[in-house]
């Protein structure tokens, strides 16, 4: 039931990141998923990128134990050769061209252990890999926990300064209606609108910090971050189960995957060390060899041999190279016991840390709930008393600002008290998919990496049919978001070309009515042509008449 229940976990997860994924980007209203603070952590645990980096880091140091395997192995190698040959030796030889080849099989007997400690070496290091990957995801679902947390506050504080809000309205109004009816003094309406105004603005800044809460969790969990999200979930108070804070030390040095890990660390630079010293000892390797040179590839007519034994060598004089090395390895080995230590030290830091603050957390909600309770009954005499006229508006101002105050302390104490729950749950180091003390114990009783691991995980292994469906389920995502960006690029492309179409007919209008209208400019020069033209002709005539009438003059004085 529990495999059954991981493996629809994670095709719930997959799908919904996908189909998200798919929507992302488009012209329509922004897409909205209802989750709850489980289906956050498994989609996390999918999609996150932290993880997939570990993940990537432990298929390396896997990789880097085959490869160490392997050098142990035995080793088959053939080497060719053709050459031109001539000279005194083969002045009676009837050939010119000999060929050569060599086949060689060996065995490294591994005389000084070197090639056993490389194995353990790397033994060691995928143990610290599995580890390190389940450390990061306590992380991620620890990070994701505080995120989903974080949006519940911010939706309960949009609610309390809504509330401030709709209070301080209404308080207004009152104050309106006593000013208008001489009862209270206008000083009392200014103040109470700068009051709404202050309200009013935290209500922004509060709805602008929801939306951050609500990208900065769909960026977590791996949707887009225009995804508005639905919580099904209250922030509320639930007790933790009673533990006392040694208690939780002990199980956090047994559980906690990065102490162990750095345990296993101290056992990779011992390997090292051990390495280092096996230069101080001969290699021998066997080996079997067989040669043939003769005038064509692969003929025997000239020479051939074959030999087999052992092979022996022996550094006995290295200007003190190994000696160096040893001392490195030293180092490195006192340096990696002192990191341990010190990964212990801060183990027992944070659970001190964390239990401290769960203990405050949970005693503000215990305070902040009963100064709730106060200030609404605070809040309630100030209005009555401010409606009788025996107390002034800034009493009630200042109990109004006070309830604000007692209810966004409240919502904080929850989201502490619960974060804080997470935290201690990290620093004991909770697991998400690997019971380390039964890890280390697979490992110390000599069972394989792969065997180990196997015998730690707390959920079973998916069938190769479950794998095989998630497989699928990707290649139809992948497909599918291949073809929505297909089609929105040919959308898109219609859209250019639809635009370019209409802007062609537009200016093809706009040039057949130039062609048949003249332009403004030109009934201008026209009207002011013709108006030139009026004004000749006007002045024509009158100029005829001051002729004619200047030589009736002339001839009446001639007749004188």
């Amino acid at each position: 039931m529990k495999k059954a229940n991981r493996f629809h976990k994670k095709l719930t997860a997959l799908v919904l990141t996908g189909l998200m994924a798919l929507s992302a980007g488009t012209a329509f209203a922004a897409n909205t998923v209802e989750l709850g603070l489980d289906d956050s952590i498994q989609m996390a645990l999918e999609n996150n990128r932290a993880i997939k980096q570990s993940i990537a880091q432990v298929d390396q140091a896997r990789w880097n134990l085959s490869s160490a395997r392997r050098s142990a192995g035995p080793t088959l190698s053939w080497e060719g050769t053709v050459n031109r040959v001539g000279g005194k030796y083969y002045e009676h030889a009837d050939y010119d061209t000999a060929y050569g080849n060599t086949l060689r099989a060996g065995y490294n007997l591994d005389a000084s252990g070197s090639l056993k400690h490389t194995r353990q070496r790397a033994s060691y290091a995928l143990n610290a890999a599995d580890l390190t990957l389940e450390n990061t995801k306590q992380a991620v679902k620890l990070q994701t926990t505080q995120a989903y947390y974080q949006l519940l506050e911010c939706r309960n504080l949009v609610d309390v300064n809504q509330e401030a809000v709709d209070t301080l309205e209404e308080h207004l109004s009152n104050v309106n209606a006593q000013y208008r009816v001489g009862t209270v003094a206008k000083s009392d309406v200014l103040a109470s609108e700068v009051q709404l105004a202050n309200a009013q603005q935290s209500l922004v800044t509060a709805q602008n910090n929801y939306d951050i809460a609500m990208a900065s969790l769909n960026n977590i969990i791996g949707l887009p971050s225009d995804t508005v999200l639905s919580v099904k979930d209250q922030l509320q108070y639930t007790a933790y189960p009673d533990l006392n804070l040694d208690s939780c030390t002990v199980y956090a040095l047994d559980n906690r995957p990065d102490g162990i890990a750095a345990d296993y660390q101290v056992e990779q630079s011992k390997e090292a060390l051990s390495i280092a010293k096996a230069g101080h000892l001969p290699s021998v390797t066997a080996a079997v060899t067989r040669s043939l040179t003769g005038r064509d590839e692969f003929k025997e007519d000239i020479t051939g041999q074959w030999a087999a034994g052992l092979t022996a060598s022996w550094d006995i004089f290295d200007n003190g190279q190994v000696g160096a090395a040893v001392e490195q390895a030293k180092a490195g080995l006192r340096a990696a016991e002192e990191s341990a230590a010190a990964t212990k030290e801060t183990i027992q830091l944070n659970v001190r840390e964390q239990f401290l603050s769960l203990q405050a957390a949970e005693k503000n909600i215990q305070t902040t709930s009963k100064a709730v309770e106060q200030a609404e009954e605070d809040y309630k005499i100030a209005q009555v008393r401010y409606s009788a006229g025996v107390d002034t508006n800034l009493s009630v101002m200042d109990a109004q600002e006070k309830l604000t105050s007692a209810r966004t302390n409240y919502y904080t104490a929850l989201y502490n008290y619960n974060t804080s729950k997470a935290a201690l749950d990290k620093a004991m180091g909770i697991p998400v998919d690997i019971d380390v003390p039964r890890y280390v114990a697979a490992q110390q009783a000599g069972d394989t990496p792969r065997k180990t691991l196997d015998a730690s995980l707390l959920h079973e292994k998916l069938t190769k049919d479950e794998e095989k469906s998630l497989r699928e389920v990707k290649d139809v995502v992948k497909i599918a978001a291949a073809k929505e960006a297909d089609a929105k690029k040919a959308e898109a492309k219609a859209a250019q070309e639809k635009a370019a179409v209409k802007q062609t007919k537009k200016a093809d209008k706009t040039e057949k009515a130039a062609v048949k209208q003249p332009s403004a400019a030109a009934k201008t020069a026209a009207a002011d042509k013709t108006g030139k033209t009026d004004k000749a002709a006007t002045a024509a005539p009158q100029a005829s008449e001051n002729t004619q009438a200047e030589s009736s003059s002339v001839a009446a004085e001639l007749a004188r």
